[in-house]
């Protein structure tokens, strides 16, 4: 993108969500106890989808027979054109499945490859489906937490040989949701060198891949895989259009698989859970994102690298108590709020409680991302500029509030 480059897909735009039956907005009486809270939590973003795929959806919707669907051809190609121009990839029509969304395909992978009892690793604090797909299924949860050293989050990789031992299935999550981590070549390197001694399988979850900040690169690890030993066979990859293109309520998304025992395994599963992903709106969606959506993205990641500086800069300046964990990926913001729950003297329960009841702004709990999140508080920066600015402005006078017993003070934009 050149730089006198004009931002044109309206993403300062606010759309009104309100009663459309959205998770994020018409559920907030229900998660937080507060109908007008401003919400920051569940992983959609509030920007438009890209035009093509409106577009695309609104032709479908002109036919006005909704029938049993089938997976086209363009379907397949529109990933693979996608995958090998964005992360040179390159990919076989047989290795692809169709799934019903990641966390339907999470629990698959630990019952195909985990019998009940079996040990599955989670690398925490990680997306909470990571923990409900084992512990739901009968299977045994092992946690390799990752280590907090220096703002940054790396793996405990002798740790996680000893976790290794015995166990059946490593749930990768790469880019990391919610601390934002984009693995380097030679961490998942190290992953693959200890699944390859153990045996093994790896489930990663690289949903988040096209939404990296500057400085940043996906590795694929299925490709590392061959690439380092000639053998990509332990590795299933999960992506989706849902986060790069903010359509994740449409359900549809992909397993990548290219150990054809793996592909049959897994079908044998899907086939018992009894689910379909086959639906004629979320297909030509799929399709019509990953062919014409690319602009559209080039210019929402300009759009949240901006929102992350804002920010970057105004907890910086005016609410020290809160410290963000650089993001490398994701527009997802992990907030180290330890030294506020200090300050306030208050827990977990009542951080949220703060936020929710004093500053207005619901956003996800740290714990709900295992112990190792307590102190912490994810927040979306999906939203237009002005929507995270007003929430800033809020928390910085919530906790002045909190302080001083009055709303003096200034961090206005």
């Amino acid at each position: 993108m050149s730089a006198g480059h004009v931002l044109n897909h309206g993403f300062d735009r606010e759309i009104d969500r309100a009663h459309t039956a959205s998770l994020k907005y018409d559920a907030r009486q229900s998660m937080f106890g507060a109908a007008g809270v401003t919400p920051l939590w569940v992983a959609d973003m509030d920007f438009a989808a890209p035009p093509a795929v409106t577009q695309a959806l609104s032709r479908r919707a002109a036919h006005p027979v909704y029938g049993y669907t089938v997976y086209p051809d363009s379907l397949y190609e529109s990933l693979a054109t996608w995958l090998k121009r964005r992360h040179s990839w390159n990919i076989h029509r047989d290795w692809i499945m169709m799934c019903p969304g990641v966390v339907p395909s999470l629990h698959a992978a630990v019952m195909t490859f985990a019998e009940p009892g079996e040990a599955v690793i989670v690398q925490p604090p990680v997306y909470f489906p990571f923990f409900s797909a084992v512990t739901s299924t009968g299977r045994q949860l092992v946690h390799n937490p990752l280590r907090l050293r220096n703002s940054r989050y790396d793996i405990d990789y002798d740790h996680l040989e000893r976790c290794a031992e015995g166990a059946r299935l490593l749930l990768l999550c790469s880019p990391h949701n919610p601390v934002g981590r984009v693995w380097r070549k030679q961490e998942l390197k190290r992953i693959l060198q200890i699944a390859e001694k153990y045996g093994l399988a790896i489930f990663s979850d690289e949903i988040h891949a096209d939404l990296l900040y500057p400085g940043n690169r996906h590795h694929v690890l299925s490709m590392l895989a061959e690439a380092s030993a000639g053998n990509r066979a332990n590795v299933v990859t999960a992506v989706a259009p849902s986060k790069t293109f903010n359509i994740p309520g449409l359900n549809l998304s992909v397993l990548i698989v290219p150990n054809p025992e793996y592909r049959e395994k897994l079908s044998q599963t899907f086939d018992m859970m009894h689910v379909s992903a086959s639906n004629p709106f979320s297909i030509v969606a799929f399709e019509a994102a990953y062919r014409e959506g690319e602009a559209w993205l080039d210019e929402l990641q300009v759009y949240l690298q901006k929102t992350h500086d804002v920010v970057a800069e105004y907890l910086a300046a005016h609410l020290p108590e809160i410290r963000l964990i650089k993001p490398e990926g994701t527009y997802l913001l992990w907030l180290d709020c330890h030294t506020l729950m200090t300050l306030l003297r208050i827990n977990d329960m009542q951080l949220r409680h703060f936020f929710v009841h004093e500053a207005g702004v619901g956003m996800s709990p740290g714990t709900l991302f295992g112990a190792a999140g307590s102190g912490f508080m994810r927040m979306n920066i999906g939203a237009p500029r002005h929507v995270i600015e007003t929430a800033l402005e809020n928390i910085r006078k919530a906790v002045y509030r909190a302080k001083h017993g009055s709303e003096y003070g200034s961090g206005n934009f």
